[in-house]
């Protein structure tokens, strides 16, 4: 009886989910293997073979990538730290972090073509001592996109390790400790692969955020296409929808085979979960 009003409860938000999103991407999706002459993989085949989009798709991926590791070395230590605070500390540290997400994107964004625009901060600051003759050019590369993107998702990957540090009992690491190892083999040994299932969810949060994100590499990225800024070209300015359902197709596949494929390494590292 018990499991059935679980099931009543969730039935409407699995409903609205059904009609609203999972129904309309399936015939969206569905149109794509399917022309006049019955399935073919020929509308995908054309795109692969068109170097813009593989430039564009590589471009994506290599940012997508660069941006979760970046995040993992900040995240990491910052959520050890944290971790370890008392619970006063921790919650204001927490509420500072999770704070720039009430920002809007668009907002951030501006304020970093204020940053590292060439007539900038960073670079006035850089030229006024002396560093440098000419202003960099980091506003509108793939740079400038990566910047945006850590600033934007760090909190979750932090938050993420947060939670699953603080849950580390302290007598493990003694226990470490008191055996002879050194505070960085405690660290690497003891205290990394404990927090292999924060560092997956905060990975793939990071990754699929930076992979699917539209705002902050339209901003900072300019004429720098990466793969949502081209599904937004061929839907609304070449109303080129074949092309862009195809598009947003191969960008669901990509997540779903990369947290796939990290969830399979997180259970190679953690067999015990």
């Amino acid at each position: 009886m018990k499991k059935r009003y679980i099931y009543l409860l969730a039935l409407p938000g699995v409903l609205f989910l059904a009609v609203f999103m999972i129904v309309p991407m399936i015939l969206t999706i569905g149109t794509t293997f399917f022309n006049e002459n019955g399935f073919t993989l020929k509308a995908y085949i054309d795109l692969f073979k068109d170097k813009y989009f593989t430039d564009i798709l590589l471009t994506t991926f290599k940012v997508s990538v660069v941006t979760t590791f970046i995040c993992i070395l900040l995240g990491f230590p910052a959520a050890y730290y944290i971790s370890k605070l008392g619970t006063k500390k921790k919650a204001i540290l927490l509420l500072l972090t999770i704070f720039p997400l009430l920002t809007s994107p668009v907002v951030r964004s501006f304020a970093w073509m204020v940053i590292i625009g060439k007539n900038g901060v960073i670079n006035k600051l850089l030229m006024g001592i002396g560093l440098i003759d000419y202003p960099l050019n980091i506003l509108y590369t793939p740079v400038a996109i990566m910047i945006g993107l850590v600033h934007l998702f760090l909190p979750l990957i932090i938050v993420s390790l947060v939670g699953v540090m603080e849950n580390i009992e302290i007598d493990v690491l003694n226990a470490a400790e008191s055996l002879g190892a050194s505070k960085m083999d405690v660290f690497l040994r003891v205290v990394v692969p404990l927090c292999v299932p924060g560092l997956v969810i905060g990975s793939i949060l990071v990754f699929v955020g930076s992979f699917t994100a539209y705002t902050t590499p339209a901003l900072l990225g300019g004429k720098q296409r990466v793969i949502s800024t081209f599904l937004y070209q061929n839907a609304i300015t070449l109303n080129d929808r074949q092309v862009a359902s195809i598009i947003a197709a191969i960008m669901i596949i990509i997540t779903f085979f990369v947290t796939t494929v990290m969830n399979l390494v997180a259970k190679k590292l953690n067999p015990k979960g």
